[in-house]
């Protein structure tokens, strides 16, 4: 028995264009396209790609339920047994479509369905615990190693075999516990675990705990009078038309723009490009995510030398920390660079 296979990819992976085209609404094609033909080969004989499903990322996060009806009915037309979305790696937009096609597929549909995932994307988080999501890379250089994976975990579900533990299947934890029966009881077993740390050996935690980046806070300013202070904001406030395209959540980018003579962010100017929350007073008076207004104010009256001629603004909500760390560091370079001693972060 050959399996029939649907796979859901992005206006990116289908070779339809970049940004620009993210809003392109759903279409299906038949047979594999793009890393569907990746699949196909490892696949071989015993599933094809029947039709490709494509959806562009602006599209789908700006009409989720409409879009989700149209992806899940042209899913349903090919008659599949099974369903792949991505993989979305660490593009936030694509993951959130990709999990939400795959939770669609499953509660509707009822068919095996697989995703794939880098572990900061935050679709990760949203779909964990009802879809399986393959572990991937941070970009599509892990497409070599994210098929091979994806597609195992699909047979094993179509062929009907048990789904092993995240480390022995590859998908990310989903926070289900599971009961299991050993030979030694917890403490024995912590006690080994205690004693192979202290004699330095290797040994595998049962619970493993999250890792924070822990970053030092930086020296106060001690001449506040000469110091040059920046305004970075995660609120999403743009020059009107949003020029640089950042989108309203799951950033994949920063704009820089200049401030130089402007006194206050009105809003003629202004407005916030951020989705996750009501921007009705934000759009209104601007300076309440970027306060310009009195920044220039205390400029004026003494209380730091200058504020820098640019501002930076991105969108917080869903952004991945891997790209909110690239972010913060190409920034930061940039204000060292050109002497600035501090700067005022707002969020919203």
């Amino acid at each position: 028995m050959t399996y029939r296979i649907v796979h859901y990819i992005n206006q990116f992976f289908a070779g339809i264009g970049g940004e620009e085209k993210a809003g392109v609404g759903p279409e299906s094609r038949n047979g594999a396209l793009g890393p569907g033909m990746a699949f196909k080969a490892v696949f071989g004989n015993e599933a094809e790609i029947v039709g490709t499903v494509i959806c562009g990322d602006g599209y789908f996060a700006e009409n989720m339920d409409e879009a989700g009806e149209k992806i899940l009915k042209m899913i349903a037309d090919f008659k599949p047994d099974a369903v792949i979305a991505g993989p979305a790696f660490n593009a936030g937009r694509y993951g959130t479509a990709c999990g939400a096609v795959s939770e669609a597929v499953l509660k509707k549909l009822g068919i095996p369905v697989v995703t794939g995932m880098y572990p900061e994307n935050p679709g990760v988080d949203m779909f964990r615990k009802s879809v399986y999501i393959v572990e991937t890379s941070d970009s599509a250089r892990g497409i070599k190693d994210a098929v091979p994976a994806m597609s195992k975990l699909i047979m094993k579900m179509l062929r009907g075999e048990p789904i092993g533990s995240p480390a022995d299947d590859g998908y990310i934890q989903r926070g289900v516990r599971v009961n299991r029966f050993h030979d030694k009881i917890g403490a024995a077993r912590a006690v080994d675990m205690l004693v192979k740390k202290l004699k330095g050996e290797e040994f595998k935690t049962e619970y493993p705990m999250p890792v924070f980046d822990r970053v030092p806070p930086a020296e106060p300013i001690k001449d506040m009078k000469n110091a040059v202070i920046a305004l970075v904001t995660s609120g999403g406030i743009v020059p009107k038309g949003n020029p640089d395209h950042i989108e309203a959540s799951s950033a994949s980018k920063y704009g820089t723009y200049s401030i130089e003579g402007v006194q206050s962010a009105d809003e003629v100017a202004y407005a916030t490009a951020h989705g996750g929350y009501d921007p009705t007073y934000a759009n209104t008076d601007p300076n309440r995510v970027l306060p310009i207004d009195v920044l220039r104010e205390m400029e004026k009256e003494g209380m730091f030398s200058k504020l820098y001629d640019y501002f930076f603004t991105t969108v917080g909500n869903g952004t991945s920390v891997a790209s909110s760390k690239k972010f913060g560091s190409e920034i930061g370079e940039r204000l060292k660079k050109d002497g600035v001693d501090a700067v005022i972060l707002t969020s919203t």
